[in-house]
C-alpha cells in the first residue's frame, strides 16, 4: 500500500473488537500513554557471489562474529567475519568467491572465504580491495533487501525504502520490525501533539523470526537469540511513569520483558556483565516471580549508574507462550502473524483464548496478514465504556 497509514487497524479492547484505519490510531490510544519503538535498520543482507567457474552462490549475512559488535563490524575497513546462510552451498566447499560492485565510481571486489560449517549456518570471512571502504558501504551497494521468504519473489528497488520503518537508525536486522511499517512522519507528529511520548530500543531481528514451531509441545521449540541495546536514559524515564508503555511490535515486547528479568536477576544475586549478557530460553522460569516491576527496574538503573553504563547490551531468547504473565507493557501494536509461529504464541499469551476471536474477525473481514499486511492494537486491560 503506497500510503503506510492507510492500512486497516483492528482494535481489541478487553474482549471487544472494532475495525478502523491506522490513521485512527491516535483516537484509540488510552490517555497518558507512551510508546516504545524498535529503531533497528534492515541491512542489505543478501549478497550474490560468483565462483571462478561461473556458479552463483548467495550468501545471507545473519550476524557478526569478528568483530562481534554490529557497529564495529560495519565500520571494518579491510575484513570481517559473519555467520551466514549459504544458498547453493553444495557448490562451495572451499576457495574464494567474488562479488563486483562500484561505490562512487570506484570498482571494488568483495571476496568471501568459507571458514567452516556450523549447526545453523556457515562462518564466512569477507575481505575487499578498498581499504578506505567500510563493510556497511559494501553491503549497502552490493546487497539486496532480505524480504521475507513467504513473499515468493525477488527484492525490488522499492523494498529498500518500503521495508524500513521511518525511524530506523541502527543497522543490523535481516527482517523488519513490521509493526512499525505503518507509521509515517505525519502520524508521529499527531501522536506527539496529543502528548504521546515515544522512546526507542534496538533489537536486531534475526532470520529465526521466520522459523515455525514444528513441535506439538511449543516448549520443545528452540527459540532464536537476538541482540538488544537499551539506553539508561530510557530506564530512568520509565521509572518516572506510572503507566506501562505500548510496545510497537513483538520485538519491542520481548526486549521490554527481558529488561524486567535482568533486574530480577540482580535482585536475586545473579551478577550481570557490563559488556554483554545472554538471557536464555525459559531462564525466567527459574527466577523469583513476584518482584515488583519498579523494584526490578530500579536495580537495573543502579547497576548502570554504578558501572557508568550509558546503555545495557544483551541477547534475549525469551520465549513468551500462553501462561506467561506480562510485566512491562500496557498494550501491543502488531501485524497479523502466521499460524504456528512464536509471534502468534506471544499474542495468545497476551490476550488469552480471545486471540482466536481476534484472528477470526481478521479473516472474516479480509485483513492482510504478515509483513506488508494490516495492523492491530491489542489493549487487554482496557474496555469500551457503555
Amino acid at each position: 500500500m503506497p500510503d503506510r497509514e492507510q492500512s486497516r487497524l483492528l482494535v481489541y479492547r478487553g474482549g471487544h473488537v472494532d475495525h478502523m484505519r491506522f490513521t485512527d490510531l491516535p483516537s484509540v490510544i488510552p490517555e497518558k500513554s507512551w510508546m516504545v519503538f524498535n529503531n533497528t535498520r534492515v541491512i542489505q543482507a543478501r549478497l550474490n557471489f560468483r565462483k571462478p567457474t561461473g556458479a552463483r552462490i548467495e550468501v545471507f549475512c545473519l550476524e557478526p562474529v569478528d568483530p562481534a559488535e554490529y557497529q564495529l563490524s560495519f565500520e571494518s575497513m579491510q575484513s570481517c567475519t559473519w555467520k551466514c546462510l549459504v544458498g547453493n552451498a553444495k557448490k562451495w566447499k572451499s576457495g574464494e568467491i567474488l562479488l563486483d560492485t562500484s561505490i562512487n565510481g570506484e570498482a571494488i571486489t568483495l571476496k568471501a572465504n568459507l571458514l567452516k560449517a556450523m549447526s545453523d549456518g556457515f562462518l564466512v570471512r569477507f575481505s575487499w580491495n578498498s581499504p578506505g571502504t567500510a563493510f556497511s558501504e559494501l553491503i549497502e551497494s552490493a546487497g539486496s533487501t532480505p524480504i521475507p521468504p513467504y513473499l515468493n519473489r525477488r527484492a525490488e528497488a522499492s523494498d529498500r525504502q518500503r521495508y524500513q520503518t521511518i525511524y530506523s537508525r541502527d543497522p543490523g536486522s535481516v527482517a523488519a520490525p513490521t509493526a512499525g511499517l505503518h507509521f509515517t512522519d505525519r502520524m508521529m507528529e499527531r501522536l506527539g501533539s496529543q502528548g504521546v511520548e515515544s522512546r526507542e530500543i534496538t533489537l536486531h531481528v534475526g532470520a529465526g523470526t521466520f522459523v515455525p514451531v514444528k513441535h506439538d509441545n511449543a516448549r520443545q521449540h528452540a527459540m532464536h537469540a537476538e541482540t538488544v541495546l537499551v539506553s539508561r536514559h530510557l530506564l530512568e524515564y520509565w521509572l518516572t511513569r506510572d503507566e506501562q508503555p505500548l510496545a510497537v511490535g513483538t520485538t519491542s515486547t520481548r526486549s521490554l520483558e527481558t529488561i524486567y528479568w535482568l533486574g530480577v536477576k540482580l535482585i536475586s544475586g545473579v551478577p550481570l556483565d557490563t559488556e554483554f549478557n545472554e538471557f536464555r530460553q525459559w531462564e525466567n522460569e527459574g527466577l523469583p516471580q513476584e518482584i515488583p516491576f519498579r523494584e526490578s527496574l530500579g536495580a537495573l538503573i543502579h547497576f548502570c549508574r554504578e558501572n557508568r553504563l550509558e546503555q545495557i547490551r544483551f541477547s534475549t531468547s525469551l520465549m513468551i507462550v500462553p501462561g506467561y504473565r506480562f510485566r512491562s507493557i500496557g498494550g501491543l501494536i502488531t501485524n497479523f502473524h502466521m499460524p504456528g509461529s512464536t509471534l502468534l504464541l506471544l499474542i495468545a499469551a497476551l490476550i488469552g483464548e480471545e486471540w482466536q476471536m481476534v484472528y477470526r474477525e481478521a479473516l472474516e473481514n479480509s485483513y492482510r496478514f504478515l509483513s506488508y499486511g494490516d495492523s492491530s492494537i491489542l489493549l487487554p486491560n482496557h474496555r469500551v465504556s457503555g
